[in-house]
């Protein structure tokens, strides 16, 4: 606690936000006085916390932490405290990790099934390196959702009329809000880096620095809160939704990743004499192989399946390519110390400590089995068959199938999580929607 204790005097902390993250990637947790965190070094929390669907339903928990609903302990990790910089005081937030009181790890944590699996890297003397592309929408306040939303005014005092792809002064038009962005993830210690105005109306997009999976995990969790809190405070919304409006494209989290050894910190993807390693083809085939497999955590939710359209900036399948965006996998031009492979399949709407976890886990399993994928495609891979399922319902199916992510993700996580979907599209499907009024009402 020592670490904590200074960084908690040096900043005159008041309170503390202690945090974990449930299998929706919501922050679940407590707010404490900064004495009773340092007192009390950790919180507890029931274990079925984790278990919530994003409407904050639960599943019948009994199967996955037993009849009694016990306590887990939530030990803070002190490499992710940070300060709260929207907040009107010195406010402190801590991510923590789930763990049993005998020590071990809870299994339907997502950190601790991204641990796992960079545990499994390590074994084989291997880092795992990612990057993510987060985007997102900034759209008009709306307290109505059966209304569509909307694009937001910018400093012109007009919305946006069409898209506005890479445009700067786009961007600019919301200056405002992303130097306060800017300022925030200073302050909150996210390592962004390029800024862009993407296809959609009020669509912009933000790249983080390349680096360790989990850390990149942790600040993809903070960053999402960094930006809601920023448009809040410029009267706007921003949201993760990964089809927040028909016409529009939806929103992705690119994945960019790559291996490196673990002692000389060179890429294996790579060789000395700068070709591609086997190793790099086995990891593509991995990824063809089980993302469609893995994919109620690439696309958890039924709006997700809306963004896996042909011709709307997103893949249906798991072709792969050298610089090839239509492909769910594409290999940027790089030279060979940064050769990395792009997942292009998740939404943004995904759990990032999962996203990441599942993505490694089909890479790994790819060079463990030593597949090989197909051949590059050189054409426009929206006019290939659809290899995703098309909705979360057949991904739950496939996934449940899928022994060899169960035996990498956890057979109790994965089981947990697949009735945590469950619920969800149980949920969803007793809403009657609009278009079932305006169609079927006075026409069936």
């Amino acid at each position: 606690m020592s670490d904590l204790k200074k960084f908690i005097e040096e900043n005159k902390i008041h309170e503390v936000e202690c945090i974990i993250s449930d299998m929706t990637g919501i922050a679940r947790g407590k707010i404490l006085p900064k004495d009773l965190f340092l007192e009390a070094g950790e919180m507890r929390l029931p274990k079925s916390v984790l278990l919530n669907t994003v409407s904050g339903d639960q599943p019948d928990n009994t199967p996955f932490v037993g009849p009694t609903d016990p306590d887990m302990r939530c030990v803070p990790d002190a490499s992710t405290i940070r300060l709260v910089p929207w907040a009107v005081e010195q406010v402190a937030v801590v991510i923590h990790d789930c763990v049993n009181f005998d020590g071990s790890p809870v299994d339907l944590s997502p950190r601790a099934v991204l641990r796992n699996v960079l545990a499994l890297y390590a074994e084989k003397g291997w880092k795992p390196i990612v990057a993510p592309e987060m985007e997102f929408y900034l759209v008009a306040r709306n307290s109505n959702p059966h209304e569509p939303l909307l694009p937001p005014l910018g400093r012109s005092g007009k919305a946006e009329s069409g898209r506005q792809s890479y445009s700067i002064d786009a961007v600019n038009d919301f200056d405002p809000f992303f130097q306060d962005v800017s300022s925030f993830c200073k302050l909150h210690q996210l390592q962004v880096e390029t800024l862009i105005h993407e296809a959609g109306a009020g669509q912009m997009e933000i790249n983080f620095a390349h680096g360790d999976a989990l850390a990149l995990a942790d600040q993809v969790f903070l960053f999402k809160r960094a930006i809601r809190e920023t448009a809040l405070k410029h009267s706007i919304s921003a949201t993760f939704m990964a089809k927040p409006m028909e016409n529009e494209p939806g929103s992705a989290m690119h994945i960019h990743q790559s291996i490196e050894d673990a002692h000389t910190k060179k890429n294996i993807f790579s060789n000395e004499d700068g070709s591609a390693d086997p190793i790099f083809f086995q990891y593509i085939a991995g990824l063809q192989k089980y993302i469609p497999l893995a994919m109620p955590i690439f696309a958890p939710y039924v709006n997700s399946y809306r963004r896996l359209t042909r011709y709307m900036s997103a893949p249906i399948n798991v072709r792969w390519g050298f610089d090839n965006r239509t492909c769910g996998i594409r290999v940027p031009n790089s030279e060979p110390a940064s050769r990395r492979v792009e997942n292009r399949v998740p939404g943004v709407d995904v759990n990032p400590y999962l996203a990441f976890a599942a993505t490694l886990a089909c890479g790994y399993l790819g060079i463990m089995e030593q597949l090989t994928p197909s051949e590059p495609l050189t054409e426009s891979a929206w006019e290939s068959d659809v290899e995703l399922p098309r909705n979360l319902e057949d991904a739950l199916l496939r996934m449940q199938n899928c022994d060899a992510l169960a035996q990498l993700l956890g057979k109790n996580f994965l089981r947990a999580f697949g009735e945590v979907k469950a619920l969800e599209y149980a949920t969803y499907n007793r809403v009657i929607s609009s278009w079932e009024r305006e169609h079927l009402q006075l026409h069936v």
